[in-house]
């Protein structure tokens, strides 16, 4: 095996990225505080060609040195948009017919494994602070819940490292499921 070459990755310019089919897939974080994880997610998104993400409440917005390196410019090819109220960005995407889901622990929520994408439906993953998660307020409006099985004794996860694993598992359901 030998390692390709950046030259050989077929990455898409601005232009490109910000012309092509997007994933239908809309992120939502809700006061998020670590910077780093607001990049991480800016990425990930840019990775799977996300449509949008909404940053609420006090989530940092770009331009921001911090976001920028972890991002490394994804915050110039992912549509996002700034909205201090999540509970305002939840119903007024239900009444899209956006499929609105917070990701988190919560009773009777879906395993990750066990959740089923329905062919052209547009879904939003709600992400909450790094402390204490999506707001009650929020679960309760949102259309489910998916879960995260974790195994081991911390039964917490890092919120880039959430949003990378269920963007992962969407993408990999809407393109490659039978």
């Amino acid at each position: 095996m030998r390692k390709l070459e950046n030259s050989e990755l077929g990455r898409k310019s601005i232009e490109d990225f910000k012309q092509s089919d997007k994933t239908p897939i809309i992120l939502i974080l809700d006061d998020i505080r670590s910077l780093n994880n607001i990049g991480s997610v800016f990425r990930t998104a840019d990775a799977f060609l996300i449509e949008k993400i909404y940053l609420c409440g006090i989530t940092a917005t770009p331009p921001n040195k911090e976001i920028h390196k972890t991002a490394l410019g994804a915050t110039e090819t992912v549509d996002w948009e700034y909205s201090e109220n999540v509970l305002k960005v939840i119903e007024d995407l239900k009444t899209e017919g956006v499929a609105v889901l917070a990701i988190e622990q919560v009773e009777n929520a879906v395993f990750l494994q066990d959740f089923e994408v329905e062919k052209g439906k547009k879904y939003a993953l709600v992400f909450g602070n790094e402390v204490f998660g999506v707001s009650q307020e929020a679960v309760a409006i949102c259309n489910g819940c998916i879960e995260i099985p974790q195994l081991g004794t911390k039964h917490s996860l890092n919120i880039s490292v959430s949003a990378g694993i269920v963007v992962w598992d969407l993408f990999k359901k809407m393109n490659w499921s039978k």
